[in-house]
This record gives C-alpha cells, structure tokens and sequence, in this order.
C-alpha cells in the first residue's frame, strides 16, 4: 500500500536564522517547541526550487549526538514528502563532515543535511546543530541562508510522510512506494568511511604513511577522537589500513554525549591527550572535535602547532603530499584574524594569497573558481580543496607526510620554520557573556578612533618596545570571484612590525556578546621565547585602546586560546595558555 503524505498546518519561529555552521540550539529547544525541527527542515527543501529537488539526491549524516537519529527520521519522511527521489545516509546515522562534503560531490547531489553542532557538548542537556551544504559540498553561503531564515518566518504548513520508516542500521537500498505524483523514493544506508577513506588514497601516499606508521623505524602515534565522528575514521584509516597500533587509537567510540566531555580539540578539553603525550613515548598527537572538522597537532612531549603555524607549515611542504604534485598549487588563503605565518610562505613561494572573513563558504568560492588550493583558520580548521570544508584527519595525514619525507620531529619542523621565516606568537582572548549595548558601544567606539587619520603613525611604548600603527581599518572583503562585499568582519591594527591587533564581535545573542581579541606578534629574531611574554606588550595596548575590562566590568578574559607555547613542563603549559 502506497504511503500517505499529509500536509500538516504549523506556525512559524522567529529565531531560526542560520549561520555558516547553520542553526544551533540547546537540545530541549528542537524537543519542547512543537514542530521546531519539522518548520526548519521543510524551510531547507522549500529553499530548493521544485525543479531542482524532484528525483534528486540528498546527503544525510550526523556527529552521532544526542537527538541525531530523531531528527533524521523527521528529514527522511519530509524528504520523501517534499520530491527528493534518493537520500544517501552514513551507517547508523553518523558521517564526518568532511565526509558528508565528499560524498555530496561524488554523487552529484545537490546538497546535504549535516546534524551537529560541532564542538559545542553534546547530551541531553547539550547543543544540537542542522546545516545545509549545497551541490559544491561546501557550507550554503548567505544567499541561501537568508532565504531559508525568510521562508522559516512564513511558514504555515509542512509535508510529511509518518508511516515511512528506515532502518538506519543495515546497509543497502530501501525503496517505498508513495502516495504521490512523485517516484518511488530510496533511500541508500552506506559506508560512512569508505568514500572518504577512497578520496585520502587518492591524496596521500598510503604506502608512504605505513613504513612511517608501522614499518622498522616507524613513530608512535597517540590519535584522540573525543568520542566525536571521527572514531571510526582513525581506526579503519589509521589503524587497520595504516598500520597504527589499537591502542593508538584513545575515545574513539562514538557517544551521543561525547563521554560527557566537550569536543572541541585544545590543550585544555583534550585533556586525555594531552596527558598521554606528557612522558615522551609517542612522537605525534592529534585531537578531533566532535564532527571531525578539526583537528589539534602535538609533537613529542606535548609540543603544541598552532593552527596558524600548522597551516603555514603545510604551505612550505605542500608537495610532500602528491595530490599537490599532481595539481600544482593554485593559492593560499587564511581567514582574516587567523596569524599571517601564511602570508610569509606565500611570499617566499610567490603564491597568490587570500585573506578572508571568518567562513569556509569563502574559501569555497575561491576553490569552485580553481583558485585556491590549501586555506586555514585559527579555531584548528585546516583544508584543501579535495572537499569543501575543513577537514580535521586530512591536516594529520598531510603533517605526518611531511614527517615521512623530512624525517624529523613536529618540534623539529617547526623550529626550522621559525628560523626560515620568522615567528607569529598568536592567541586570541575570549570575553563571553559581555553586556551588548556595552560591548556594541565599545566597537563603535573603536571604529571611530581607528578611522581617525591621526590613529596612523601613533607610537605606543611599552617597557623597552615601540609600536608604530601602519594601517588601521574596519575589514572589508570584496570577493574577487562574484564581486559580493562583506563589510564589517572585524576591527585590525596593523603595526610597522607586522604584529596586528584584531577585535570582532560575535554571539550578539539574549546571552550577551562575546567580544574576541586576537594578538598576533612577528619577530624575526627572538623566535624561541616564551609567548605569553612576548604578548604581554600587545595586550596591554589592546586593552588600552579599548578600555575593555573598564567598559564591560571584566577583570580578564573567559579564556584565552591557541596559544603557541614553546616546550614547556605540563604544569606549566595550562598556565601560560589558559586564563
């Protein structure tokens, strides 16, 4: 018997705005407000041109958090509803992000549902996320996204198939008859590893990576999934294919709640990796968050890459990875407050550079214009343009391939850098929960000094060191592909020096603000010091121009992170990296 589609009448939400990593809430939210998920959902299809999604194919996959297998079962009966004729869906509901990129690609679909609010906790009492990827593989860009935020505020109905029901846990293809003009709808439960893992051996030279992993000589490993997405993905990629010992592999095991823990991969929430590295036995360590993204790189005994530092010593071994042999290199590009370690490669190498707003979507814009070829950001998001997000397990690959043709340590290869380029010392300050008319009038503020002509050339001394500004400005970016402008992306300083200054407002919600500093101090000399000294004169300035603590009541930061700390005792590291 044919299954029913019901229209069902509902009525709309005024906060479902999506951003780039789409619609994040508390979990209790998608639960206790009735048809919640169900307006959003039916705003995404609606978003798509009936034309367009008749017959076509749409990927689905989650993090594997709590509420994730609940709300695929909503998008699989609307999907079938709304004229999708094939929704793909990782095994069991889970699939990496960069995954769920790589399969909207090869199957030509013309998009994907990702389920996850990536490093935000999961759990009951946790966050859940929903994000719509287009037919590039790449996060929806705001064109989209503004329309599906203005279909959510109208909406008054919904379509749905109830009855229809899929089994999640076997793999292979259900197919279901439905009451309507449109086809039989299908659904195909696959491999969540296999295409990706497919897409890696097409990259990396696998034969390579297993005489590092496990041949005579080989390294020791120490790989932490936080109980994300990305469990699965290390132990048939790393362990089974490349050789890793089991117990390389640590929290590995998918958990709605992650453990408990919060899957956002930095000294402080790796806890469990940053332990294990402390005596010195495994050479190379990395941390994942929750949807598999990100990924933090620790060489022996703890010593800790910034994602800045990471991204920039990819550049300078880029053809240590043979896809890049294979392509040549097109461009680099790092997001604006992201430390400029990049640009001094790009320099060296003269390749062109991009500086973008924070977002993957415009790193995405260059790569679909053949453009760009490797881009970073400083929340631990490093990529190329084998898929259209970041991707936390391709950064470990590409770092542990320049391990096996340089053939020294993480410490090592990174010392080396400093002494050919020089040396960015980054962090980047968090004040959350800032009072928003304080924390507006204070950017507003900010803006009119720096656009003063007089800001430029003004000299700040702190103990023995002057800072001369150069250039000051509110960023603009115009794109140079589709020529769309996004204005105000953050305040910058920039000094004769090259060290920057950088201010940005974000989370303007009914918790309150969180305003961000980003201190990013070059020097060409002084390269081994220690960091939170070598930033303590940038962040007295910082936060002398903006009267921050005076102006929002604060004492100190929330926290400060991605720190680059030399090798440091471990009791140590936590106090200069974190507040």
């Amino acid at each position: 018997i044919p299954l029913q589609v019901l229209t069902v009448p509902t009525a709309p939400y005024p906060d479902q705005r999506p951003g780039t990593s789409g619609l994040r809430k508390r979990v209790f939210v998608f639960q206790s407000r009735r048809n919640y998920l169900h307006n959003f959902i039916q705003s995404i299809f609606s978003s798509i041109d009936l034309r367009d999604r008749q017959g076509s194919t749409v990927v689905v996959g989650g993090d594997g958090r709590f509420f994730n297998q609940t709300a695929i079962e909503v998008i699989v009966q609307m999907a079938a509803a709304n004229g999708v004729g094939r929704l793909i869906i990782g095994h069991n509901g889970i699939m990496s992000t960069p995954a769920i990129s790589c399969v909207i690609r090869k199957y030509k679909a013309i998009g994907g549902i990702i389920l996850t609010a990536s490093h935000n906790p999961g759990g009951p009492d946790g966050d859940f996320g929903i994000k719509f990827n287009t037919a590039d593989g790449g996060p929806a860009k705001e064109g989209v996204t503004n329309k599906i935020f203005q279909i959510s505020r109208t909406m008054e109905e919904f379509a749905i198939c109830p009855r229809l029901r899929v089994d999640l846990t076997t793999l292979g293809r259900q197919t279901f008859d439905l009451e309507n003009k449109f086809k039989p709808f299908t659904v195909e439960i696959v491999d969540s590893v296999e295409s990706y893992a497919n897409l890696l051996r097409n990259i990396f030279d696998f034969a390579l990576l297993k005489e590092l992993l496990s041949g005579k000589n080989h390294i020791k490993l120490r790989l932490d999934g936080m109980h994300g997405v990305v469990g699965p993905y290390v132990r048939r990629i790393m362990c089974e294919e490349l050789g890793c010992p089991a117990n390389s592999a640590i929290n590995c095991v998918p958990m709605e709640d992650f453990g408990g823990q919060h899957p956002d991969p930095n000294l402080t929430y790796a806890a469990d990796l940053v332990d294990s590295m402390r005596d010195g036995q495994c050479d190379f360590g990395a941390a994942f968050d929750g949807d598999g993204d990100r990924s933090m790189i620790l060489g022996k005994h703890g010593f800790f890459v910034t994602p800045s530092d990471s991204v920039a010593v990819i550049a300078d071994n880029i053809f240590c990875i043979p896809y890049f042999q294979h392509t040549g290199v097109r461009g680099f590009a790092r997001s604006m407050p992201t430390s400029a370690a990049l640009d001094r490669v790009a320099k060296a190498t003269k390749i062109e550079l991009y500086e973008t707003p924070t977002g993957w979507k415009f790193f995405g814009n260059l790569m679909d214009a053949g453009r760009l070829s490797l881009c970073g950001e400083e929340s631990f998001g490093t990529g190329g343009d084998h898929i259209r997000e970041k991707d936390g397990l391709w950064a470990v690959l590409a770092w542990l391939s320049i391990l096996a043709t340089r053939r020294q340590s993480v410490e090592d290869i990174l010392k080396d850098h400093w002494l050919k380029y020089g040396r960015n010392y980054f962090t980047r300050y968090d004040y959350e929960n800032v009072d928003i008319d304080a924390a507006c009038e204070m950017m507003e503020d900010l803006e009119l000094m720096i656009a003063d002509k007089a800001f430029v050339k003004q000299r700040f001394a702190v103990e023995d060191k002057i800072y001369q500004v150069e250039k000051a400005d509110t960023f603009e970016y115009t794109d140079p592909v589709d020529s769309t402008i996004s204005r105000n992306q953050g305040l910058r300083i920039i000094f004769s020096d090259g060290s920057r200054i950088i201010y940005r407002l974000s989370g303007t919600g009914s918790d309150g603000a969180t305003v961000r500093i980003y201190i990013d101090s070059y020097e060409r000399e002084h390269i081994f010091e220690d960091t939170q000294a070598t930033l303590a004169p940038l962040a007295t300035i910082a936060l002398k121009i903006s009267q921050l603590h005076h102006r929002t009541g604060r004492s100190g930061p929330s926290k400060r992170r991605y720190i680059s700390c030399q090798k440091l005792p471990f009791s140590n590291v936590f106090l200069f990296c974190f507040f």
